[in-house]
């Protein structure tokens, strides 16, 4: 290969415009789309396309409640306030996630305890372990990059400390372990479709459940007036409180619902291909120094939502993780991401100090974390770089130039160093 893109060569890509694109938007999408403003463009209550996606993610996971939201940050809002977090209560959130997984909590006047990551990123279970006090009520899992966390272990520990389990799966839609689909395991769970969640509505999200008093109060939550008084019964303690519910509106725009139900329908045939091509840049990178591929537990299929490599730079001399990444860019490897959002909690200031942003938050010497206190999460998020994964078989070329361009760089890094 010539000189390296960063030093004067030619890069191994030059392609212009976005490499990877998602939601995939066919003819069947736009006619779904053009087919709902032609019908209506507000829904009420649960009837149209609302029922009937409703009714698809009710039956493609085998729950017997669904719930559409406006986002997964309210799915998950609503997911904690159905299980009747109250304040003061502690729920044990990974330290390594995006951050909705645990800013609702602050609106519910609850602490979110974070919990330090095993050596796949997701959350540790021993961790977990080590925070359950008397305050705890719930612990919340999220299933990082598509890839399922040790459910059977968590769902074990909660069950053996009387704590609800919840799953936040936005990354997970359709991944599986021993057959069971990601976001079944809890008590109750919250998914994000928005733009490149592996099932996506461009926005929205839905809550998942089978316990009918959790599916009545994410209703009272996020609904009012007529959803509420044609789905809560009479005889209900709810129901009195079905025309105001809980004062928000967290409902899904019915074109959202259009374009989500259209890729309902291509999701398992969206999760083969990424499965495919996941294996694939795994078998050729994993040959690889200063990059190490994720490993899949037997039993576990993840819906590969992103595929995070982990950035091993004493194979390479030491040479800095930043500029390992500069040095892709250049040669054109625009999708390759140092993630930022999805980074350790105790980065962000609203998980050091909450007080400026939330001045009657009683609990705020509770939420002090600082850098460094969960040194796994920290170390596996300064050396990851995530990949999208493609899925169709014309993507392959692309996919060879991405392996390329990591060889290149990986070949001539000493290039790089000093």
């Amino acid at each position: 290969m010539n000189a390296l893109a960063l030093t004067g060569g030619s890069p191994v890509i030059s392609q212009l415009g976005s490499h990877f694109s998602w939601p995939p938007i066919t003819h069947a999408t736009t006619k779904a789309v053009l087919d709902q403003l032609t019908t209506t463009v507000s829904i009420y209550d649960r009837s149209g396309v609302i029922a009937e996606l409703e009714d698809a993610l009710q039956e493609y996971f085998g729950v017997r409640h669904a719930v559409l939201t406006s986002s997964g940050t309210a799915a998950v809002h609503s997911t904690y306030a159905a299980t009747c977090v109250e304040p003061g209560d502690e729920v044990i959130v990974p330290a390594y996630t995006f951050l909705a997984t645990a800013t609702p909590l602050f609106h519910l006047g609850a602490v979110p305890i974070l919990a330090d990551s095993d050596e796949t990123g997701n959350m540790s279970v021993a961790e977990v372990e080590a925070r359950i006090t008397n305050k705890t009520t719930a612990i919340m899992v999220t299933h990082l990059w598509g890839t399922p966390a040790d459910i059977d272990a968590l769902l074990a520990l909660a069950n053996r400390h009387g704590l609800a389990l919840l799953e936040d799966a936005s990354h997970a839609h359709g991944a599986t372990v021993h057959g069971q689909k990601v976001g079944t395991f809890g008590h109750t769970a919250a998914f994000s479709m928005n733009g490149p969640k592996p099932l996506s509505a461009g926005e929205g999200g839905f809550v998942l459940t089978d316990d009918d008093d959790v599916y009545h109060r994410v209703l009272l939550h996020g609904h009012y007036n007529k959803r509420c008084r044609n789905e809560i019964p009479a005889t209900s303690p709810m129901h009195p409180y079905a025309v105001t519910g809980m004062g928000l509106k967290f409902r899904i725009h019915p074109l959202a619902a259009a374009i989500a139900l259209d890729q309902l329908g291509s999701l398992d045939d969206y999760l083969n291909g990424r499965e495919n091509v996941a294996r694939y840049l795994c078998n050729q990178l994993g040959e690889l120094p200063g990059i190490a591929v994720p490993r899949t537990p037997d039993g576990v299929r993840p819906a590969w939502y992103g595929l995070p490599l982990t950035y091993v730079p004493e194979e390479l001399g030491g040479l800095p993780v930043k500029r390992f990444h500069e040095a892709l860019l250049a040669e054109g490897l625009k999708e390759v991401d140092q993630p930022g959002s999805i980074c350790p909690l105790s980065r962000f200031p609203l998980f050091r100090d909450p007080a400026p942003v939330f001045p009657h938050y009683p609990h705020r010497k509770r939420v002090a974390y600082r850098e460094g206190q969960f040194p796994v999460a920290e170390q596996i998020w300064q050396h990851t770089l995530k990949l999208p994964v493609w899925h169709r078989e014309e993507d392959l070329p692309l996919v060879d130039r991405y392996i390329d361009g990591l060889r290149k760089v990986i070949e001539h890094h000493t290039e790089l160093l000093g």
